[in-house]
C-alpha cells in the first residue's frame, strides 16, 4: 500500500515501490495499491493475503488504514490503530512520553480557534503541525515576524498546532524492530535543521551510523527511543527522532510508526547496519505481521 492521500505522498511512492521490488525478489507475488488507484478502491477489488503498509502521514500513520484493514480482516505491518493515531498527533504522544518520564522540550498546544498571540517561551521557538510528519509545516524562528508566518505556515497543514522550546543539541534517529534497539544514526543536516529538504535531497545531510557517543550516552539515547516505541503501544517496528543536548539528555520529538523505506531511508540503514539486508527486513516484518494476526484470531477463538 502506497502512496496516499497525504502530504507525503511522494515519498510513500518510494518507500512502497522499493518495498514492492524487495518482496518480489523473495518471490512474493506483489499488487501495489495506491499507485494509480484511491486506496479503498483498491481494497475492494483486490483479494490480499497480508497488507504491507508503506503510506506515510495521515491516513497511513493514524490508524484509519489499519482501522479499514482490521475490519476486512487482513494482516498488516506495523503498529496497531491506536498506537498508529498516538504517535502521529504530537501533544497525545507528548503527554505519554512524559508521564513515562521521557524527556521532550517544552511545548504548548492551540486549537483552531486560537489566534498568535504573545509566543510562549522564548526564542528561538519551534513551530509544527500537530499531524504531519516529514518536517512538513514546521519552522524555527527568532522573531515576533517570523512567528506570525510560522504559524500562518502551520495551520495550512492543521488546524491544530504545537509550539515548542527550541532545544539545541545534536539530532539522533534510533529505529526499534522486534522490540530491540537498533544502532543510533547522527543527523548532521547541512540546513538549519532537518527539514523537507535535508531529509529528500542527496547531498544536504551527512548521516553518521553508528553515531560516535560514549557508551552511557549511546545507551541512554537507545533506552530514550525504545521506551517511546513501548509507551505508545508500538508494535514490530519504528523510529523515533531525538535531541541530544549539550547536557546529554535525550529529548525524544516524535515516534513514526511507518517511517521512509527505500533501501537508503533511514530505518532500512540502521536495519543493514545490525545485519539484516532490505529485502530480508521487509519479509520480517510480513511474518510479525503474520505472528499477530494469528494469535489475535487465536486469542478471540478461545
Amino acid at each position: 500500500m502506497l502512496g496516499g492521500p497525504s502530504a507525503e505522498r511522494e515519498i510513500s511512492l518510494k518507500s512502497g515501490k522499493a518495498v514492492a521490488s524487495a518482496l518480489r525478489r523473495k518471490g512474493l507475488k506483489v499488487i501495489e495499491i495506491g499507485k494509480d488507484e484511491e486506496i479503498t478502491a483498491g481494497l475492494n477489488s483486490q483479494r490480499i493475503d497480508i497488507a504491507f503498509i508503506a503510506l506515510h502521514g495521515r491516513f497511513g500513520e493514524d490508524g484509519q488504514i489499519q482501522a479499514l484493514l482490521e475490519k476486512k480482516g487482513i494482516p498488516y505491518t506495523g503498529s496497531g490503530v491506536e498506537a498508529s493515531r498516538l504517535a502521529l498527533n504530537k501533544s497525545s504522544s507528548r503527554k505519554i512520553f512524559r508521564r513515562a518520564g521521557l524527556s521532550v522540550p517544552p511545548y504548548r498546544t492551540y486549537g483552531p480557534g486560537d489566534k498568535p498571540s504573545l509566543p510562549p517561551f522564548d526564542f528561538p521557538l519551534v513551530l509544527k503541525p500537530f499531524r504531519e510528519g516529514s518536517s512538513i509545516g514546521l519552522s524555527i524562528v527568532n522573531s515576533a515576524r517570523e512567528y506570525e508566518e510560522a504559524w500562518n505556515r502551520a495551520r495550512e497543514h492543521d488546524r491544530e498546532i504545537i509550539v515548542e522550546r527550541y532545544i539545541p543539541g545534536t539530532e539522533m534517529t534510533v529505529a526499534i524492530l522486534d522490540d530491540k534497539a537498533l544502532p543510533v544514526i547522527k543527523i548532521v543536516p547541512k540546513t538549519r535543521f532537518f527539514d523537507y529538504g535535508a531529509k529528500y535531497t542527496k547531498g544536504m545531510t551527512d548521516f553518521i551510523l553508528p553515531a560516535p557517543l560514549p557508551k552511557a550516552i549511546y545507551r541512554k539515547v537507545q533506552e530514550a527511543a525504545l521506551k517511546a516505541h513501548q509507551v505508545l503501544g508500538c508494535y514490530a517496528y519504528s523510529r523515533a527522532d531525538l535531541i541530544l543536548s549539550p547536557e546529554n539528555v535525550p529529548y525524544v520529538l516524535e515516534v513514526n510508526t511507518i517511517p521512509g523505506f527505500t533501501e537508503t531511508s533511514l530505518f532500512p540503514q540502521a536495519a543493514r547496519a545490525a545485519g539484516i539486508e532490505f529485502p530480508q527486513l521487509c519479509l520480517k516484518l510480513l511474518k510479525m505481521a503474520r505472528r499477530r494476526f494469528d494469535e489475535k484470531r487465536k486469542k478471540n477463538q478461545n
